[in-house]
């Protein structure tokens, strides 16, 4: 009777945790603001305080630079860490991440074949439309070898994914040149700079459109844990749910990846980290894992653009720091439980 308000109150803890992070996140950096600053200058722009007694030069450092960066990497790490316990879930893989079914190289292709072009601001569309077109030709490929299964559907994401990083990297060595060369060395490396509103809106509205989807089928999901007969077994409709559960997981993924580029582990490592917390049913682990990476990719983001100022690393490299470590211990956790 006491676990579930104990597991509430922990969650709202979590909750809480993450609201300071994200205020002490937005104060960090070369110009040194104060927590009671930003809350001025945020309640300012809601127009509640009708003046500001910041300056101008403060207030854009939060609001235009430092804000939407922040709002960015925790709509990012919280998406990712959702969509990777989606997909362990479907496949049964406990080694599956967002990008399995070839999403991060579908939208790499797509990405650089719109920076060669010139038009740079297009880049979020570009490698969206390449990620969903990189889950058509892998359940398209499964479908022709005899259904969309979980082990066909892997393959074939290995297959899409070996195909479009080869034409990626072709396209590179062939025609970037210069700025173009950084920015897209830069994308793949993953990379939060240069984060604006624009990019807070599009990370929100893949979440409030794949999320509650997502949420809402955390019960069938336990069914998909056991496989498709026990799945069928409890009145799942279990090809209808499974496609839909993919179309959303590629649609969320595919917004993070064309805004934050192709950043690793936080879909793998998360779920995994939280499952050992809240155990295995996704009424839990969902929400979890979604305040959790939040966490995990705001202060990767963090770090990134702090410990080396004035340089800043690709996010890309730090939560590979982070998660290959971390995931290690993940594995040696279960070998002692197992």
């Amino acid at each position: 009777m006491m676990a579930t308000p104990l597991r509430l109150s922990a969650f709202f803890a979590l909750c809480v945790l993450l609201v300071c992070s994200a205020l002490i996140a937005v104060t960090l950096g070369p110009a040194e603001i104060s927590p009671g600053e930003v809350w001025t200058i945020v309640l300012h722009h809601l127009g509640i305080l009708p003046e500001s007694p910041v300056s101008r030069l403060r207030d854009a450092i939060v609001w235009e630079l430092r804000l939407p960066r922040v709002l960015v990497a925790c709509g990012i790490g919280a998406g990712l860490a959702l969509a990777g316990a989606v997909m362990q879930a479907l496949t049964r893989n406990p080694l599956a991440d967002p990008y399995l079914l070839g999403l991060s190289s579908g939208a790499a292709l797509g990405a650089v074949t719109v920076l060669l072009t010139g038009a740079a601001l297009l880049m979020p569309i570009g490698a969206f439309l390449g990620a969903l077109a990189a889950l058509g030709m892998a359940l398209g490929i499964a479908h022709l070898l005899g259904g969309a299964t979980p082990s066909r559907a892997i393959l074939a994401g290995i297959c899409i994914s070996a195909l479009a990083s080869a034409a990626t990297s072709f396209l590179i060595f062939w025609s970037a040149t210069g700025d173009s060369y950084r920015e897209i060395l830069s994308w793949l490396m993953g990379s939060l700079s240069g984060s604006l509103w624009s990019d807070v809106g599009l990370v929100c509205a893949g979440l409030l459109l794949c999320a509650p989807v997502i949420l809402l089928s955390a019960r069938a999901l336990d069914g998909f844990v056991f496989g498709n007969v026990s799945a069928a077994s409890l009145g799942i409709d279990v090809n209808r749910l499974r496609w839909m559960l993919l179309i959303a997981t590629a649609i969320l993924t595919g917004i993070m990846v064309a805004i934050g580029g192709a950043i690793g582990f936080v879909g793998l490592v998360v779920p995994h980290a939280v499952r050992l917390v809240t155990g295995a049913r996704h009424r839990r682990l969902l929400p979890w894992s979604m305040v959790v990476g939040a966490l995990v990719m705001l202060w990767a983001d963090t770090a990134a653009r702090t410990l080396f100022d004035p340089r800043e690393l690709p996010v890309g490299i730090v939560t590979a720091l982070i998660g290959a470590p971390a995931f290690f211990f993940v594995l040696m956790r279960y070998r002692r439980v197992t």
